[in-house]
């Protein structure tokens, strides 16, 4: 399958999952239809049906890939082992659940298809407005079928989104004191399907992500890189999905931005 037909089919899973899963269930959730998953997490019914239809139509696409689901991994943990020596879909199958949950966005849809490690092509929808974001590897970043180059806010100080959430009380004082006097801080979506594009498309020039789990993560940094940004571990290593539980994470707007943030958390 051509990488077009595989977007265009992708494509049309997303959608359908946002029409039939997930919008119907905004801002009519019952309290039963929320759970609690972790500290600060919940799931809810709309990720659970929205994973078994994005399972069920990405397997009819490429049969041969195993799925790694966000929430088949919680129930699972073993299914993770398919990152690490196979082709494989990665499912977010609502990212922004807690927003989701609170009658607000953002909140989307992340896919990506991995292949030993690597990503190689992701996917990312935004269930409110339609917006269609993907990459395949070496061959660019798009919007809605356009092909886009990531470009800074051209502010100074630049615009900073710093998700604090997951770093340690230790280290969270330190990027508080070293880091955040250097940029104009913004609050962070907590929703990486809105995230990636924010930095794709000028409205924010830095992030930094302490958690790095693979549906959150696989499908925005190959399409913030092959739009022309940077997004890579604190040492400048690639980011791959079989890593997952190594944490620290920078994306940017551009190369140089990136360059600047992490020389400061090297100092720290």
């Amino acid at each position: 399958m051509n990488a077009d037909t595989l977007t265009a089919g992708v494509h049309a899973a997303m959608r359908e999952v946002s029409e039939r899963a997930i919008l119907p269930r905004y801002r009519t959730l019952a309290g039963h239809e929320i759970v609690s998953k972790a500290a600060d997490d919940v799931v809810t019914v709309a990720d659970h049906e929205s994973e078994a239809m994005l399972c069920e139509r990405l397997s009819a696409l490429l049969p041969e890939a195993a799925i790694v689901g966000e929430e088949g991994a919680h129930e699972n943990p073993q299914v993770m082992r398919a990152l690490d020596d196979q082709l494989c879909w990665i499912v977010d199958p609502l990212d922004g659940t807690n927003n989701f949950a609170s009658g607000k966005p953002p909140f989307g849809v992340l896919v990506a298809l991995a292949d030993k490690g690597e990503t190689i092509a992701g996917w990312i929808y935004d269930c409110l407005s339609g917006r269609f974001c993907h990459a395949t590897k070496a061959n660019g970043a798009f919007i809605d079928g356009q092909r886009i180059t990531a470009r800074s806010s051209g502010k100074s100080p630049p615009v900073a989104a710093i998700s604090l959430i997951f770093m340690d009380l230790d280290q969270r004082e330190k990027v508080k004191a070293h880091i955040a006097p250097h940029y104009a801080l913004v609050d962070i979506p907590r929703c990486a399907a809105e995230q990636y594009p924010r930095l794709a498309l000028g409205q924010n020039d830095v992030s930094v992500f302490e958690r790095t789990l693979p549906w959150d993560h696989a499908a925005g940094i190959l399409f913030l890189n092959e739009a022309g940004g940077k997004a890579a571990r604190l040492d400048g290593s690639a980011y791959r999905v079989d890593e997952h539980d190594r944490p620290g994470l920078i994306g940017a707007a551009t190369p140089q931005l990136w360059d600047e943030l992490a020389e400061r958390m090297g100092e720290i």
